[in-house]
């Protein structure tokens, strides 16, 4: 499991998934963010680094969460990266297995994540090890100034 102090590496690894889904731009996590929000008072996300005899190889970044359809917990995987060099060794594979060990032996009952619109290579990843693509549900976000204006709806603009 990830330490505060493999932060710049998880940074990195962020990083170079962006860059290669080709939107660096939207990735808006810093070193401080990750240290306050997965290794602070209160955790709210969990990291499991996978690494080989040339260094980092990988990273699943999950956190719980309760499905009331299911009726029971999952884990929603919300990142999951293998350096371009390691790829095609199973490392992705194995990184979401352990997670997947380590939630059901904590009383988790299923996976959720979400694959980029665009990563053709992901869907069929996750397809291949039994992951079934949910037809009748959309993804949908309030971020931002939406966000605020949400929270917010009599406050004067500006």
């Amino acid at each position: 499991m990830a330490a505060k102090s493999d932060c710049d590496v998880i940074l990195r690894a962020l990083q170079e998934l962006a860059a290669s889904l080709g939107v660096p731009e939207r990735l808006r996590s810093t070193r401080a963010g990750l240290e306050r929000h997965g290794f602070g008072e209160r955790p709210e996300f969990e990291v499991m680094l996978a690494e080989d005899d040339g260094g980092f190889a990988g990273m699943c970044l999950y956190f719980p969460f309760f499905s009331t359809w299911v009726g029971e917990p999952g884990i929603y995987v919300q990142d999951l990266y293998v350096a371009a060099a390691r790829r095609g060794a199973g490392i992705g594979e194995r990184l979401l297995r352990e997670v997947a060990r380590r939630g059901q032996a904590n009383g988790y009952t299923h996976l959720r994540l979400t694959v980029d619109d665009g990563n053709a290579g992901g869907a069929k990843f996750y397809q291949r090890l039994g992951f079934e693509r949910s037809p009748d549900e959309y993804v949908h976000k309030l971020a931002g100034d939406g966000f605020l204006r949400f929270c917010h709806p009599d406050a004067a603009p500006g």
